[in-house]
């Protein structure tokens, strides 16, 4: 048995697999380290690896052009990066940045095209997945348009802890501003409501979620479709 197929997995669509098909699936990838920042795919461009994240985050953007982009998914160890060779393309539509610093299951695209062809049950999963994603992305879309700014922040602060794992994690106003399509600004006033509220505490970079429960209140209710979506699924 390979050294992969021997390391602990956390990412939950290996995990559902039966044994002979996560073995199978192990033996084609490689357990890597992400860095904060890292871009691993941009429109346009061939998909060459896809990635299914185990401690790590990973922001999927919808890019307007060279200023103005948004985010419009986040995937964690629930899911992974390169849905559209699940579809049968091998261009990416969107652009993939890391947005936490972590593991990750990296396999070359052609090695997945090939195991995903093969493997019915990694198959089964994967249409899962793709349901899910475009529930999230959808509700991305529709949460832009029609909830205001603070209630967007509470629901991408919850997505973002669910998938880091943690109540603490790095990120700075000009950064939020660029996932959310806004302008800086606009994330101080919203960040500065919620930690007003004694729900968040930002310094120099850092959030840490004080208030679970208070955020999810604050939250518009795009984070309970797209939660619920996964647990009636993928749980």
């Amino acid at each position: 048995m390979s050294p992969a197929a021997r390391t602990p997995v956390v990412n939950r669509l290996f995990d559902a697999l039966p044994r002979t098909a996560r073995r199978a699936v192990l033996e084609q990838s490689e357990l890597i380290e992400l860095t904060f920042g890292d871009v691993l795919c941009e429109p346009g461009a061939r998909i060459r690896d896809v990635y299914f994240p185990t401690t790590s985050l990973i922001s999927v953007i919808a890019v307007l052009d060279e200023v103005s982009s948004v985010e419009v998914a986040l995937v964690g160890n629930e899911g992974m990066l390169g849905i559209p060779l699940v579809l049968g393309v091998d261009i990416s539509p969107l652009r993939g940045v890391v947005q936490g610093s972590g593991s990750a299951w990296r396999m070359q695209g052609t090695h997945f095209r090939r195991v995903l062809a093969t493997s019915p049950a990694l198959r089964r999963e994967l249409d899962t997945y793709v349901y899910v994603l475009l529930t999230q992305i959808g509700q991305s879309a529709a949460c832009t348009c029609f909830h205001r700014l603070e209630a967007r922040l509470a629901y991408w602060l919850l997505m973002a802890q669910d998938r880091a794992h943690d109540d603490s994690f790095y990120l700075t106003h000009s950064l939020l501003a660029k996932m959310l399509g806004v302008r800086r600004s606009g994330v101080t006033t919203a960040a500065g409501a919620l930690q007003r509220r004694k729900l968040i505490r930002y310094s120099r970079g850092g959030i840490t979620i004080l208030d679970r429960k208070g955020l999810e209140q604050a939250s518009c209710g795009c984070y309970d479709v797209v939660t619920s979506a996964y647990a009636r699924l993928c749980a």
